[in-house]
């Protein structure tokens, strides 16, 4: 082969191997438009955004700022029902409508184009109609039922309460997010019958590293390893797991094969772990004594997940397959043969120690992990012969490396806490700042409600059953007051709270502020986000913000 063909193939196997790396290393423009989110949630919560409809019951300010933060992370497509008329105070502080040319047009026409310009991926369309007269055919039930999750901004309460009804008739039906707001003062409550949580990104339960009950590759380390032959170099290098094994066993022996359980002998077995020091200034071993309350605070099951076992799934919920991985957990907990906790995970943290010896840990918990899985697909199949199936192995993957802090949440109605006028007299007294705001909201629902429309949504009529709205002119302290005291109780003393959220409301009863609108918005897109993804955990019971004093909080929660 001559000199010029060799070079040849040299340069096309290097451009060949260039091209390779470059295609194994560059993101794909989705990858990398959401790149900063999928960190949060995964390809499997973009999925699941990409893949949802969202209904948007208005075009205010606030319901365009919450579309704004959910058209930006990318969900599927988008439908605004309104059939309000833009109005100059529209034009003045909706930032998605075109200013002045849009008042006297279809505000719902008009904010579409402009949220569509956010994000060219998403679909969104208008649909002027009043959502009153939709509920009145089975058709128009039909289409509101039929997203993936609703979205209200201050709904005249009798529809809202109609809309809620409909969406809470069947298990299968979209959640409901309904939204209230006046001037500086907001809430929202989430509506759903069950949400079953498998990613929620919490705390609250640390996965076991299994230092009390060891398997046999991470026992057979911990037990083998003569800390007496290892230089100093070595001997630094010990990952604490490592450490507490080998020290839980060795206390153990001394101690009738049981764990420290009271302080003294919590403070000896420190002193143990320190007594094996080679050096002072061995940071493993510092970690090592940081770590030990994973000895005494690491139970076989945690009580959140041992409550879990006992729950009986709804007979239509739509999370059979969820519940049926519930079960198997439970299974496999109770297996004879298995290991009388819940599966490993596989994680580890970080922690001090070189990076051969990290590799190896992580490579007995990934080993011993997939043998606990292959256990626990093994019992799924026994259990749910029909449904295991259907079942991906991702789903299982994603359930076993949550299994300790998974979540199933029971929500209610839209509405009911307000029915139960105990229940409100003492959150009044529990969280008086927090349940005035409510209730001045839900005050000023209730007189909006019976005050005859004033501002016209479809031109044609000033009759509120004909998709008119009350302009507030009518609302006042002493109505809302006697409105509140209605909802609690005649002979309930209301506290100042009560008066300062009724002087705000009755401030500006109808105004959708940008600022509020702005804020609101973000918060009702993150828990919209958290519905659609099932992921994280949304807020329980209604959430009120306030603007003036700059404070949010949760009353009437399950």
């Amino acid at each position: 082969m001559s000199a010029v063909s060799e070079s040849q193939d040299i340069e096309q196997a290097t451009a060949a191997i260039e091209q390779a790396t470059a295609a194994i290393q560059q993101p794909d423009n989705k990858t990398r438009r959401y790149d900063r989110q999928l960190r949060l949630w995964a390809a499997s919560g973009q999925n699941a955004l990409e893949a949802s409809r969202i209904l948007v019951l208005s075009s205010s300010a606030t319901a365009t700022a919450v579309l704004k933060n959910l058209v930006l992370p990318g969900i599927g497509h988008f439908t605004i029902l309104d059939s309000a008329v833009t109005s100059p105070a529209d034009a003045g502080n909706n930032f998605f409508l075109a200013g002045p040319s849009s008042i006297g047009k279809p505000r719902a026409h008009e904010a579409v184009p402009l949220l569509r310009e956010l994000n060219d991926s998403v679909e969104g369309e208008a649909v002027v109609k009043d959502v009153r007269e939709l509920l009145k055919t089975d058709e128009g039930r039909a289409f509101v039922s039929g997203f993936s999750l609703v979205i209200a901004h201050n709904l005249r309460k009798d529809t809202l309460d109609e809309l809620s009804k409909l969406l809470w008739a069947d298990h299968s039906n979209p959640p409901l997010i309904a939204v209230r707001s006046a001037g500086f003062l907001a809430e929202f409550f989430i509506q759903y019958h069950e949400r079953c949580v498998a990613q929620p990104h919490t705390d609250d339960n640390v996965p076991s590293l299994r230092i009390i009950r060891p398997f046999p590759a991470l026992s057979k380390w911990a037990s083998e390893l003569d800390f007496d032959k290892l230089d100093p170099t070595e001997h630094g290098h010990v990952p604490f797991v490592i450490i507490l094994v080998r020290a839980v066993e060795d206390w153990k022996k001394t101690h009738d094969g049981k764990l420290p359980s009271t302080t003294p002998e919590r403070k000896a077995f420190k002193e143990q772990i320190a007594a094996m020091r080679k050096k002072i200034d061995e940071e493993n071993f510092d970690e090592a004594e940081a770590q030990v309350w994973r000895i005494w605070r690491d139970p076989p099951v945690p009580g959140a997940i041992q409550s879990l076992f006992s729950l009986a799934p709804p007979s239509d919920s739509p999370n059979a397959v969820f519940h049926a991985l519930l079960q198997t957990l439970n299974a496999f907990v109770a297996a004879p043969d298995g290991p009388g906790c819940l599966p490993l995970s596989g994680a580890l943290p970080d922690m001090r120690t070189d990076t051969e010896s990290y590799v190896r840990l992580q490579t007995v918990y990934k080993d011993w992990a997939a043998v606990e899985k292959a256990k626990f697909k093994e019992l799924l199949q026994k259990g749910f012969p029909d449904l295991a199936p259907t079942i991906s192995d991702e789903e299982i993957d994603t359930f076993v490396k949550n299994a300790h802090h998974v979540r199933v949440l029971r929500g209610r109605r839209w509405s009911e806490w307000d029915a139960d006028k105990e229940a409100l007299a003492s959150s009044l007294t529990i969280s008086p700042r927090e349940t005035a705001a409510h209730l001045g909201l839900a005050a000023l629902s209730a007189l909006l409600n019976k005050a005859p429309g004033k501002r016209c949504r479809t031109g044609t009529s000033d009759h509120a059953s004909r998709g008119c709205v009350a302009d507030g002119s009518t609302v006042t302290v002493d109505g809302l007051r006697a409105e509140v005291q209605q909802l609690v109780g005649q002979d309930i003393e209301l506290p100042e709270d009560v008066d300062t959220a009724i002087g705000e409301i009755a401030r500006a009863p109808t105004a959708d502020l940008p600022n509020t609108a702005a804020f609101l918005g973000g918060m009702v897109a993150q828990e919209a986000i958290k519905m659609i993804t099932k992921q994280y955990v949304p807020v329980n019971g209604y959430c009120v913000i306030d603007m003036v004093d700059m404070w949010t909080g949760t009353v009437g929660g399950q």
